[in-house]
């Protein structure tokens, strides 16, 4: 006697949350929205990092001074500031151009959390609420993937 419980797997995609699926009668409202929430954010990521690149002596020099009071060492907030450039930088470029999205997603919130942490050690909690609505971002688009149409992934997932 076999007493396996089944479970049938939902039949309708949305309830999967499968994102590699088409779904029929997508509402095109929906898959735009997600494409300009996606390129604002990319572009502001994409900005942040590219433009600090020229000026990062400047960028290391206002992490240092904003930090001196912390309990992080002075070299560890130095190095992060490259860590802070390339990954803003990368995760812009990739957002703006919707390659590799779930991990750009997923990296650009693991970037917020690093930041937010950093910004509540020194209780600027002005910058913590700006770190929280690009979290809110990151995670919005992370769950709305699935109506992803306009990106190099929608792309290759047609090919």
């Amino acid at each position: 006697m076999d007493l396996a419980v089944r479970v049938a797997e939902p039949k309708d995609p949305v309830a999967r949350n499968d994102a590699s699926v088409r779904l029929p009668g997508m509402n095109p409202d929906i898959s735009m929205a997600h494409l300009l929430a996606r390129l604002a954010l990319g572009l502001n990521m994409a900005m942040h990092g590219l433009t600090r690149i020229p000026r990062f002596d400047d960028f290391k020099g206002y992490l240092a001074k904003e930090f001196a009071g912390s309990p992080l060492p002075q070299g560890l907030v130095e190095g992060s500031a490259v860590g802070i450039v390339a990954a803003e930088s990368v995760i812009g470029v990739l957002l703006l151009l919707g390659l590799f999205q779930r991990q750009a997603l997923i990296a650009g919130g693991a970037l917020m959390l690093a930041l937010l942490f950093g910004v509540c050690l020194i209780w600027n909690w002005n910058a913590a609420g700006a770190q929280m609505v690009y979290v809110i971002f990151f995670a919005g688009l992370l769950a709305t993937l699935k109506y992803d149409r306009w990106s190099l992934d929608a792309r290759m997932r047609k090919a």
